[in-house]
């Protein structure tokens, strides 16, 4: 292969498979602690039943917080909790990643491709036809 048009698609291959890293290198990158909910937006207790249950030595904590039987200790006393007081942050990495997954995988193949790609231009595996002609004369 003529050394211009093997220097173009060497670059060519090149930019191709930084195009489809980058994403990738930004993925695996990520801080894994930004899926959680807001403080600010926590889920109040009565909307939350539909995505968590919590047991508090076998019992469930809606019918403890409603029988007024949960207490904590503040300073030199004691107070009970109610339901209000009582808020949720969820990890919503899970469903994100999924969601993502199958783009992720598109951008792994582009990888692959061209850095196989690339290495066959490197090792001179795919030959112009001008230069196979040369060879078996």
């Amino acid at each position: 292969m003529p050394p211009r048009i093997r220097l173009f698609f060497s670059s060519l291959s090149l930019s191709m498979f930084l195009l489809t890293a980058v994403p990738l290198y930004t993925e695996f990158s990520r801080r894994s602690d930004i899926w959680w909910t807001p403080h600010a937006m926590l889920v109040p207790f009565a909307e939350s039943k539909d995505r968590v249950e919590i047991y508090v030595r076998g019992q469930p904590l809606a019918a403890l917080l409603q029988a007024r039987q949960l207490r904590v200790a503040e300073g030199d006393g004691l107070s009970t909790l109610s339901p209000s007081d009582v808020g949720f942050r969820f990890n919503n990495a899970d469903s994100l990643r999924v969601k993502r997954l199958p783009m992720l995988l598109v951008y792994a193949a582009g990888c692959g491709v061209t850095l196989c790609l690339f290495l066959l231009i490197l090792t001179e595996s795919i030959a112009y036809r001008v230069e196979k002609a040369k060879r078996d004369t």
